[in-house]
């Protein structure tokens, strides 16, 4: 049974890792740092690969007026093939480097003090070189498709205005880093110790869900990796024009998640808490 701490609150049953040093020179000099990089960039490559192929392989399928417009994978299958490889990808990946595979989730984590600044800049770097090595080995299997279906490449959809397109990554980065957050919190894992939780599965699931309700917006950005991979290679002047929102609304929304959870949920409930008892004691 946990203990009692001075306040007469039960003790915690669970211990928060410290936060990490803004710059840690050790990091530098440990194999296992260069380990995590590694796995950053093999990750966005595949992550790229399977998905852009996706979508350029759904595009080629509905521009077809002979095929049959009921057997290709859909908008639902492009989503699933986003939120399954994140999945995957994450399960692989985070005992090795955290499963970040995302500059949004890297900035978030760095926020709540979960990586060094060191670290960040150069997961960042390695999770964007893989994305535009991923998008290159699309375009060099499917030559005659890619720029012809726009190359996996995300852009703001007719219709709709620059507001609208940054509000949906903003959004929906905030549900997926949110997401990251809630599947990695030491209190969480340790108060449902007795119902096994694969990280991983909530995750993405977030992806799969926050694609559905707006890749008819911009394409679903949220990962800045993704949507500047893709760009680099295809390459045109629409994709880099609205490259922006890609790398401004993942990052505002990835703020806002890791302030929502580290001073909202976590240590500004508790110091709330205390302030109520140490008024009420008066």
């Amino acid at each position: 049974m946990a203990g009692k701490d001075i306040e007469g609150f039960p003790s915690k049953d669970y211990h928060d890792p410290p936060p990490a040093p803004l710059v840690d020179a050790e990091e530098l000099t440990q194999w296992s740092f260069y380990r995590a990089i590694i796995a950053e960039f093999i990750a966005t490559l595949l992550f790229l690969y399977i998905t852009v192929l996706t979508v350029i392989g759904y595009k080629s399928q509905t521009a077809d007026p002979t095929a049959d417009q009921c057997g290709g994978v859909g908008i639902l299958g492009i989503a699933w093939a986003f939120g399954g490889m994140i999945f995957v990808l994450v399960y692989c990946t985070a005992g090795i480097s955290g499963g970040h595979i995302n500059p949004a989730v890297t900035f978030g984590l760095f926020l709540a003090r979960k990586v060094s600044l060191v670290r960040a800049i150069l997961y960042m770097i390695a999770q964007c070189l893989g994305a535009i090595c991923g998008c290159g080995l699309v375009k060099a299997f499917q030559r005659a498709y890619y720029s012809k279906y726009g190359g996996g490449a995300n852009e703001l959809a007719l219709g709709y205005s620059k507001g609208t397109g940054l509000a949906a990554e903003i959004i929906g980065t905030f549900v997926l880093v949110y997401t990251v957050f809630s599947a990695t919190d030491p209190k969480r894992n340790a108060r449902d110790s007795h119902v096994p939780v694969l990280a991983p599965l909530p995750i993405g699931f977030a992806v799969f869900m926050v694609h559905l309700a707006t890749i008819p917006i911009t394409g679903t950005g949220i990962n800045p990796a993704r949507s500047f991979g893709a760009a680099v290679i295809y390459n045109e002047k629409k994709a880099w024009d609205d490259q922006w929102l890609f790398w401004v609304g993942p990052f505002i929304g990835a703020a806002i998640a890791a302030f929502y959870h580290q001073y909202i949920l976590r240590a500004g409930a508790i110091k709330a808490l205390g302030s109520f008892r140490s008024s009420s004691a008066m």
